[in-house]
């Protein structure tokens, strides 16, 4: 797409871009199969406009002002204070993970992923070389670890899985030294230990049990994850239709717009649906992937493979305590389940990225290339 380049100054990642329309448009019918009303439908409708929009300017930024440190330190407690006033003015069903502005409901968590994002690439951008000194690793989970707590204690135990795995993911591709990992999984059965015993509700801790046995009480704590399952298995190979997931329909499967949206789309379109979803989102990271490769420095590159490790985070952890794998955490899956928050973060990313392609070293090189051979 040259021309919207030279229209717009914007170097878009089409591909990248491009893949996530389907699976916006996957989580729409989903929504709107179900009522009548079509609430979430039309709310969502707007949050994509709304996001798109960011996307569109985020994506004509310059973010080089990103690599400083009075910036990226400055959006850091920006988002520690943020976090901290949710446990004064936010308040939605019983869990302090919300703000509420004029009927519109913002989750700070959602952002304070970019931010983590953002802080470690900054930190091990600039020890990169050294990062096999086990102090950085330190360093770099004491910054981790103060908005982790925060989002448990609200309590939100799925955003603080992904905040969790984007500081050892990072750390894992910033080249830590493998000596070091057992260090590192130390810390994470203490971390683990504590929050079982100091900060995990009654609710977070019966879902971890029913993760070990989840048949042992399928009315109560294991209801949601067995009808899920049901949901899932039923859609078999071409799925029952959109509209005709029965599970959904009435109300057996809980959450169907958030939580379990993947279930509830594999109950409507079956297998061939799912390996269509696989594929957008094998997509979405081999693009993010191929960003980070030509990324203009190392943040540049730290932020790209961040954003990868939060989509597959996102991805991985949603998709396995649909089927049955992991823990029911209450966890959006990325561009299809409802929220204005998730969508407006991820987009953010993904805009902030692209502006990153304006000076990226695949952009540099085909400047050169057009200024001393004349463009092909």
């Amino acid at each position: 797409m040259i021309w919207f380049k030279k229209i717009t100054g914007i170097n878009l990642d089409w591909t990248l871009f491009l893949s996530t329309l389907p699976l916006l448009v996957a989580g729409l019918v989903t929504m709107s199969s179900f009522s009548g009303q079509n609430y979430f439908f039309e709310r969502q409708l707007t949050w994509i406009g709304v996001s798109l929009l960011v996307f569109f300017v985020f994506s004509s930024i310059d973010w080089r002002f990103l690599r400083r440190s009075e910036v990226v330190t400055a959006l850091y407690v920006l988002t520690l204070i943020v976090l901290s006033l949710l446990f004064f003015v936010g308040q939605i069903r019983g869990s302090q993970s919300w703000f509420s502005i004029g009927g519109v409901s913002l989750q700070p968590a959602d952002f304070t992923k970019l931010v983590l994002i953002i802080v470690l690439a900054k930190y091990f951008s600039r020890r990169h070389v050294e990062i096999a000194n086990i102090r950085h690793i330190i360093m770099s989970g004491v910054y981790t670890f103060l908005p982790f707590v925060l989002i448990l204690i609200q309590p939100d135990f799925g955003s603080g899985m992904i905040i969790f795995f984007i500081w050892l993911g990072m750390i894992m591709v910033s080249g830590v030294s493998k000596k070091h990992l057992f260090t590192v999984a130390a810390l994470v059965f203490v971390s683990f230990s504590f929050a079982w015993l100091f900060i995990f509700a009654p609710y977070q801790k019966a879902r971890i049990l029913t993760f070990i046995h989840p048949l042992a009480d399928i009315r109560g704590a294991g209801y949601n994850a067995f009808q899920s399952q049901v949901a899932v298995g039923s859609g078999q190979i071409i799925g029952k239709g959109v509209g005709y997931g029965t599970q959904s329909r009435l109300s057996f499967l809980p959450e169907y717009q958030t939580d379990f949206i993947f279930a509830a789309f594999a109950e409507e379109w079956g297998l061939v649906g799912v390996v269509l979803v696989f594929l957008m989102f094998g997509l979405i990271i081999w693009r993010l992937m191929e960003n980070a490769r030509v990324g203009a420095t190392n943040f540049e590159t730290l932020f790209a493979m961040g954003l990868a490790i939060m989509f597959m985070s996102h991805f991985i952890v949603h998709v396995g305590m649909n089927v049955g794998l992991l823990p029911v955490t209450g966890l959006p899956l990325p561009f299809l389940s409802y929220g204005g928050s998730h969508l407006l973060a991820e987009f953010a990313g993904l805009g902030i990225l692209m502006g990153m392609r304006k000076y990226s070293l695949a952009y540099h090189r085909d400047d050169m290339k057009n200024e001393f051979l004349g463009p092909q």
